[in-house]
């Protein structure tokens, strides 16, 4: 699917173009950014309103805030640290305008707000005439090749966080070097899951895993490409 293919499925054109993107300066020329994605899951695959019983209440979903009380000072740290190395960020609206709405609007030096409030932010939209956020940008036209374009920048790293349907039409592009999955040990039973059910395979290489006291682990891996499937028995 390309940038034309989003749009169609997202019902109208970008809003503004994408030409000479901002970003954060340094690293190798001869490297290019990584793009990662990091998502709080279920153990059943659901990501809708991980944080509160009021922050994602679409289809109806009445168990928001399952991750509450599932984390620790470690899984802190970690998510602390992640968002400090990033370069830039990558949101669908609907995760774009709740960051917005929570951590655009804070002033104290708490390092996750002072990443998202300080460093170039992008937001893949069919609607969004005015982001109301600084250092942010609503991408338009093509989408895979704005992404592409981003990616080739100098090394560092272009990080998605929330924003479940992006991240399913990133995975298709094969425009995700690595995934970070925070699984949460919980089994949630309804609301809207990272993966569909009807959506491409994708074999996936494991990097990096780590398990916190609280019980929530980290599943690091590198999407290979097509899975291979056992061949059908002759018999």
């Amino acid at each position: 699917m390309n940038g034309r293919d989003w749009k169609s499925r997202n019902g109208g054109n970008f809003v503004r173009g994408f030409e000479s993107l901002p970003l954060r300066s340094g690293g190798r020329q001869n490297a290019r950014m990584r793009l990662t994605t990091t998502t709080q899951v279920s153990v059943d695959g659901v990501m809708q309103g991980p944080g509160g019983p009021e922050e994602d209440r679409r289809g109806g979903f009445e168990r928001g805030g399952w991750a509450m009380g599932r984390s620790d000072s470690e899984v802190m740290t970690f998510i602390s640290e992640l968002y400090q190395r990033a370069d830039a960020f990558l949101f669908g609206r609907w995760t774009f305008e709740l960051f917005a709405g929570y951590w655009g609007v804070r002033a104290d030096i708490n390092p996750i707000a002072a990443a998202l409030n300080t460093r170039p932010k992008y937001v893949a939209s069919t609607t969004l005439t005015d982001p109301q956020w600084a250092e942010a940008t609503v991408l338009s036209g093509d989408l895979a090749a704005a992404v592409g374009e981003l990616k080739a920048e100098p090394e560092g790293e272009l990080q998605v966080h929330g924003s479940g349907i992006l991240i399913r039409w990133l995975l298709e592009n094969e425009l995700i070097d690595e995934m970070n999955l925070l699984i949460v040990p919980v089994v949630v039973g309804q609301g809207r899951r990272l993966f569909s059910e009807d959506g491409p395979d994708t074999g996936l290489d494991l990097v990096d895993s780590r398990a916190f006291p609280s019980g929530t682990t980290l599943q690091v891996y590198r999407p290979t490409g097509r899975p291979r499937y056992a061949p059908a028995s002759a018999g």
